[in-house]
């Protein structure tokens, strides 16, 4: 028999579990990688098959067996693995893995790898970061510059050995290692990783190499400091913990965001957070915090050298910029240590994100630990999706499934827009997609528009503009495996094909067209995109709506923007509402980072009930908002208000989905875009839909926001080439 294999099946020693399976039973024939797939010519399948279930690699996922009738030649008598072809359908290799219980007892043991923070086997380990190509063999791999040692090579042929085969093996004698240099690039003596620790203690700031990147870090008592020099005053940093019992001591964590956060993704986690003044330092104004646990060996041994049971740990980059993967920019930050290592780092992958709705993952941030991945369709043809401006990230489909890339970062830094396309073309090299079809954002001026146009010259592929919210509902569509769905669409802006911006919309939608049913009232951003970040401009406008005095600006300044009240850009968007009640309820009076006066603002709905007054309607498709600021008076409890206006807004979003899923037979109402992370709001919608006769729709696999663009855009691509 011939046994075909496809799923994720290289680097998890999926060829070795073959071997000793095969030799276990007597059977005689041979393994090996053919591009994606594993295959596998035996003497007795069948028997082979059913031991075989009891030995998958834990990293393994089969998503499909294929067996052939075949004749083995007459010469092949024992069982032996031979060489990988380099065919090209699909990538078989799982994500970068948290290190295994196995590697963490060698590494604290007093054999050879004892202390060596490059320890891995089949089971854990760097992968995606450290590839330059399939078949996943070591020549492809950055471990290519260091030879195997003598033990070592005898481990990798010993099939009883949990690294027979592994790719990466390595240890002190032949792997790479840590070095520690100070701000001038001048070597720093002593056991890096101690000296690190010990000068961390000492209130210094460093960076420290990882898998896939870098990070920034400190310890909790050098916050403010850390604050100042790298100009972050607002924005939430994350923390990363010693063990699972720390998490609790700064953290609430339920049930299904310890299972994350112990998962061999090992992924940041938004948990509610423990208040205090500590924990308001690390995530200032926010009911949460960013908390995840080491998953590399230096990480680990970093914190047996450590007193505190917590750090700091950011992405090393300068702000806007993407993360540095090069030992010698890095010394640009200006840090005043950085623990580096001699392994080359060849794919970037940020830490991955995510906050938990009941038992819904929701992804922020797409990266380490959860890419590669793919999403199945019924589509076939291939194409790419270059994504939206901002948390961007591009995809790759051919042969009926769909690969994200790696979260990229906002298209506006410098070098973001490289990294996307170096991003992009590498995963077409693997899987050898030739797109038929190049899938944008319809917004004119987004700047990656310009790699989507060469890229459809370079391939004489079809060019597909995709409006932005139409993108969010096709995201849900695709994660789903859904024909149409009525979606709300909420996010901050996105480009309507009225020339306005979106972001407060209902739509019907499926992989063909969509349908605008309601949106918010519109609102000029006065001054455009200084009405982003100097929220009282929002209130100017709302307030000059209403009728109602605005005192905030001088007569000068008012009357300019008073004459803007007609020219500028108008926006429907539910993100600048929540923003315009974050200042009007004095939450956030500035915004610092993407996302801030919506994200404080979450506080309050959580404590908020609610309270009459505050009732809307839809007037010629148009949901009415800014009459309800006028109903704010100094003696209503602000988490009152913020509850009343939202849950109202939302019930009127709703209601709208309803009637028309109800008068065309839909059966799903969805929720996506940046403002579905928000959990009260979602706790709203699922109320609100629940007893409607309608499947209540959310996301869990694919980002909710603007890294989920991609994903909608070329499942509307597939769907143009069929």
């Amino acid at each position: 028999m011939r046994i075909v294999i496809k799923g994720t099946v290289q680097g998890v020693g999926f060829r070795p579990a073959v071997y000793r399976t095969a030799v276990s039973l007597g059977l005689f024939g041979r393994v090996w990688n053919d591009g994606s797939d594993v295959i596998i010519d035996i003497n007795n399948g069948e028997d082979f098959l059913k031991e075989f279930e009891k030995n998958i690699p834990p990293l393994a996922n089969i998503e499909s067996v294929e067996k052939i009738e075949y004749r083995l030649n007459d010469d092949i008598k024992d069982f032996s693995i031979i060489p990988s072809q380099k065919n090209s359908n699909g990538i078989s290799i799982p994500t970068d893995t948290s290190i295994c219980a196995s590697c963490l007892s060698d590494i604290k043991s007093k054999g050879r790898r004892g202390n060596y923070a490059f320890t891995s086997c089949t089971d854990c380990g760097p992968r995606f970061t450290l590839l330059s190509g399939l078949p996943y063999d070591r020549d492809l791999t950055s471990m290519k510059q260091f030879p195997i040692c003598q033990k070592c090579g005898m481990e990798f042929k010993d099939p009883k050995d949990r690294r027979f085969h592994h790719q990466t093996i390595c240890c002190p004698e032949c792997g790479p290692s840590y070095y520690l240099i100070d701000k001038e690039g001048k070597k720093i003596e002593g056991d890096p990783i101690v000296t690190f620790s010990r000068m961390l203690e000492k209130g210094r700031i460093g960076v420290a190499k990882s898998w896939g990147g870098m990070h920034i870090c400190c310890t909790l008592d050098n916050i403010c400091h850390m604050r100042e020099w790298y100009r972050r005053e607002q924005k939430p940093f994350a923390i990363m913990v010693k063990d699972i019992e720390t998490v609790k001591k700064y953290g609430s964590p339920t049930k299904e965001e310890i299972e994350q956060l112990t998962s061999p993704h090992k992924p940041i986690v938004l948990i509610e957070k423990k208040e205090s003044e500590l924990t308001e330092l690390i995530s200032p104004g926010l009911n949460n915090i960013g908390i995840f646990l080491p998953y590399t060996g230096m990480q680990h041994i970093l914190f047996d050298c450590l007193k505190n049971d917590a750090l700091i740990m950011t992405s090393a980059n300068i702000p806007g910029e993407p993360m540095i993967l090069d030992d010698e920019a890095v010394m640009e930050l200006g840090a005043d240590m950085y623990l580096l290592h001699t392994q080359s780092i060849l794919n970037r992958a940020d830490d991955s994100v995510m906050k938990m709705f009941e038992d819904n993952t929701y992804f922020i941030r797409k990266s380490r630990g959860h890419i590669p991945s793919y999403l199945t369709t019924k589509y076939k043809g291939s194409a790419v999706a270059v994504g939206a401006q901002e948390n961007l990230a591009g995809a790759i489909a051919k042969n009926g499934r769909i690969y994200p890339t790696q979260h990229i970062g906002n298209a506006e830094g410098i070098g973001v827009v490289e990294y996307l396309e170096k991003a992009i073309r590498f995963q077409m090299s693997l899987v050898d997609c030739r797109p038929q079809a190049i899938a944008m954002d319809l917004h004119p001026y987004y700047i990656n528009r310009k790699f989507a146009k060469k890229l459809a010259n370079e391939y004489d592929s079809q060019l597909i503009e995709v409006q932005h919210h139409w993108a969010h509902a096709a995201s849900l569509i695709a994660e789903n495996n859904l024909d149409d769905v009525v979606a709300l669409t909420l996010d901050g802006t996105g480009h309507g094909n009225d020339g306005n911006a979106w972001g407060g919309e209902v739509l019907s939608a499926d992989l063909t067209s969509y349908k605008r049913l309601a949106h918010l009232e519109y609102i000029p951003l006065l001054g455009s995109e200084k009405a982003l970040y100097d929220l009282k401009r929002l209130k100017f406008a709302v307030d000059s709506m209403n009728g109602t005095e605005n005192t905030e600006f001088n007569d000068r300044d008012a009357a300019v923007l008073n004459k803007l009240m007609n020219t500028s850009v108008k926006c429907s968007s539910m993100g600048r509402l929540l923003d315009t009640l974050s200042y009007t309820l004095g939450v956030c009076t500035h915004r610092t980072y993407d996302g801030e006066p919506a994200m404080k603002l979450e506080t309050l709905l959580n404590n908020g009930k609610l309270i009459p007054g505050f009732e809307t309607e839809t007037i010629n498709g148009v949901i009415k908002t800014t009459n309800l600021f006028s109903r704010i008076t100094p003696n209503m409890k602000p988490a009152d208000v913020a509850y009343s206006v939202v849950y109202n807004v939302m019930k009127e979003l709703t209601r709208n989905a309803i009637d028309y899923a109800d008068s065309k037979g839909i059966d799903n109402i969805g929720i996506t875009g940046g403002v579905s992370y928000n959990i009260p709001i979602c706790k709203m919608f699922k109320e609100l839909t629940s007893g409607s006769g309608h499947g209540y729709i959310f996301h869990n696999n694919v980002p909710n926001g603007d890294g989920g663009i991609s994903t909608g855009q070329i499942a509307i691509a597939l769907k143009m080439i069929e």
